[in-house]
């Protein structure tokens, strides 16, 4: 890799105290979204408002989608609603957008994301992992028509699980459209496995939560550690946790002695 190349990581993050972790890591972007136990749904507009009247000095993608589900296939009441938020999310000052949507058959819903695009209002807009539901056999063609629609970029991990079982689907995506938009990997990137994933892929960004296990993190910690016999739904027994800022620097002082190799 060239000396003068940034490999640039992006957070997602589901709190504020996660958002500001990421930029204080020294972070290049956050993606902004709600529960990210349901793989990340479209942020509170309260929580984009207050991160952006905070100095952090950091674009803030915000996640566009209505509900969990693994589908990607939305109604036009769905649609109308994300579009909605769409609207509130820009008054207070949202830099880009991540939105993806598919039809039955899995193929790109070209309408849908074209709605996406045309009120997005010329701002970056990422197509995120509803490509991975797509069919590999199709990728390229998929990435093409990615790119003509306006995208900037696709959060990837390959098809798989994770972006370490994608590695080979992920390598041969940017080795092919580099030039043309970002195939940024993600899902399951941490620390241990970042210098072999950004070794296989070349990429130039990727995308991670950053957060430490929650024994490791003392505000997290702290929270765990309270006791209520009161459970408000099946995410809620799963451990808090945050994104953590030194998790953050170390996967920056990665990339960056990567870049220079």
């Amino acid at each position: 890799m060239s000396g003068n190349q940034s490999i640039k990581l992006e957070v997602c993050v589901d709190s504020i105290a996660s958002a500001i972790a990421a930029a204080e890591g020294g972070a290049a972007r956050i993606e902004l979204c709600s529960a990210l136990s349901e793989g990340g749904l479209t942020p509170s507009v309260g929580v984009l408002k207050t991160l952006k009247d905070l100095p952090l000095n950091i674009p803030i993608y915000c996640m566009l989608r209505p509900r969990r589900g693994h589908d990607f296939v939305y109604t036009e009441l769905e649609m109308s609603a994300m579009l909605h938020d769409m609207e509130l999310l820009l008054t207070e000052g949202a830099d880009g957008f991540v939105f993806g949507a598919l039809n039955t058959n899995r193929d790109i819903n070209v309408e849908q994301c074209q709605q996406v695009m045309a009120k997005a209002k010329g701002l970056p807009v990422t197509f995120h992992r509803a490509f991975d539901v797509t069919n590999p056999l199709k990728m390229h063609e998929n990435v093409e028509t990615i790119i003509d629609m306006g995208f900037k970029r696709i959060l990837s991990s390959g098809f798989k699980q994770t972006a370490v079982e994608g590695l080979d689907f992920l390598s041969q995506l940017i080795a092919k459209h580099h030039k043309d938009i970002t195939i940024m990997p993600g899902a399951g990137i941490n620390v241990a496995n970042l210098e072999e994933i950004l070794t296989a892929t070349k990429c130039e960004e990727f995308h991670a939560s950053a957060k430490a296990a929650a024994d490791s993190n003392e505000e997290t910690n702290n929270v765990n550690k309270m006791e209520c016999e009161v459970s408000m739904g099946k995410a809620d027994v799963l451990p808090y946790d945050i994104t953590d800022k030194n998790v953050v620097r170390k996967m920056v002082t990665t990339a960056k002695a990567m870049a220079s190799k």
